[in-house]
């Protein structure tokens, strides 16, 4: 077994909402990013790459690479699986956390479960996803941006 961590961060900018999960949240403002933002699809991806020990999401697809531009995340997400089956692992769970003071996640979440566990090849059960806020506090609580946490467990395709 092994296991990866996460995190990332976008500030908010201009726009009309945001996509996290893969699911698209009407909200205000947007994400400023290389790409669609998808901050919880972006800490998930860092901690599967971290528990294959392939490094961090900026070296597999860098921001300063066109290609990337404007991308879905969990088309980057699909390719990081295939890295994960070709090392011969698969997901054993994740536990993913968004920390935002706005919009709220409630509504959303079970949709971001199922999109993330289409793109894995998991049973929805195998994702865990909560969110919190931080009592108005820091550049979160400011509603400034949003940050996400997560915390992979790896399985070896032959246990």
């Amino acid at each position: 077994m092994r296991i990866g961590q996460g995190y990332d961060v976008h500030a908010f900018g201009v726009g009309d909402g945001l996509i996290l999960g893969g699911v698209n949240i009407p909200f205000d403002r947007a994400f400023v990013a290389h790409s669609d933002g998808d901050v919880l699809v972006h800490a998930l991806i860092d901690a599967l790459l971290g528990g294959l020990g392939l490094g961090d999401i900026g070296h597999h697809f860098p921001d300063t690479d066109e290609r990337y531009r404007g991308t879905d995340s969990l088309d980057l997400l699909s390719a990081v699986a295939e890295m994960m089956s070709a090392q011969g692992y698969s997901l054993g769970n994740a536990d993913l956390t968004i920390v935002a003071q706005a919009p709220k996640m409630a509504p959303y979440l079970e949709a971001m479960k199922l999109k993330i566990s289409i793109v894995l090849d998991c049973d929805s059960g195998q994702i865990n996803i909560k969110a919190t806020t931080t009592e108005r506090l820091g550049f979160t609580g400011r509603e400034e941006g949003i940050a996400c946490y997560a915390a992979v467990l790896l399985m070896p395709l032959d246990a």
